[in-house]
């Protein structure tokens, strides 16, 4: 079972591990600060995980209390009806039978309002952290932007605008393999959040940042691929 299920812990300890790879080659670069930022992420999620699983009783609370008042009131309702039937003509039969039905209808919806509390709430949690490894996906992919292949040891002319380039084909090539480390790390973690929390929309959200990480690492992929071919030539 333990080797079926993800490690919080190990994730933490895998982006920590990442992070000293990146400052040994790159100390003081902006994707050791990514990946720094990252790793307080991992350890948040820790807490986020906690309470999506946690049961939360002030809101079961709620419903019960709710549902009790509205018992008390359909039943004080149908005690004066009772009361009152000696009077009661087939007319008002049909009245109370409609606005019973209305009620019903008014109460149940009530009652899956409230039941469907709790959920909304660890979906609304959820989502807000996936969202939040979306925006650190992009910020990782906006780090590779201009590390272009091309470029690594040619003479290629400058222009005034021009990116510093200043890394041979093997840094590039690690330093976008970083990337692409630290995108498999962001969907890990985003699937910590439905490990044990089996809801489809917050499954789909997860599920569409695994889809956007895989497509940006494919991106980064044809810029190593493009240093290895490459670098065959050369050899």
């Amino acid at each position: 079972m333990a080797h079926s299920t993800l490690d919080s812990k190990k994730i933490i300890d895998t982006i920590g591990q990442l992070k000293l790879r990146i400052d040994e080659r790159f100390p003081s670069s902006g994707i050791g600060t990514v990946c720094d930022e990252l790793r307080g992420i991992a350890k948040e999620a820790n807490e986020t995980v906690e309470s999506i699983q946690k049961t939360h009783i002030g809101y079961r609370i709620l419903v019960f209390l709710f549902v009790f008042i509205l018992i008390f009131i359909a039943y004080i309702g149908l005690g004066k009806f009772r009361a009152d039937e000696s009077d009661v003509t087939v007319f008002d039969m049909v009245q109370v039978l409609d606005a019973a039905f209305n009620v019903i209808l008014l109460i149940g919806g009530a009652i899956l309002f409230l039941v469907s509390i709790e959920n909304r709430a660890k979906r609304s949690k959820t989502i807000q952290a996936v969202n939040k490894l979306r925006c650190i996906a992009h910020v990782i992919d906006s780090h590779q932007l201009t590390k272009d292949p091309c470029y690594a040891e040619s003479n290629a002319t400058r222009t005034v605008h021009s990116p510093t380039r200043n890394m041979d084909s093997f840094q590039l090539g690690r330093y976008l393999d970083y990337c692409t480390e630290m995108l498999s790390l962001v969907s890990k973690i985003a699937f910590l959040y439905v490990q044990d929390y089996h809801d489809p929309i917050a499954t789909n959200a997860v599920n569409d940042l695994d889809d956007l990480t895989n497509g940006l690492s494919r991106k980064i992929w044809q810029k190593i691929m493009t240093i290895k071919n490459e670098s065959a030539k050369v050899l």
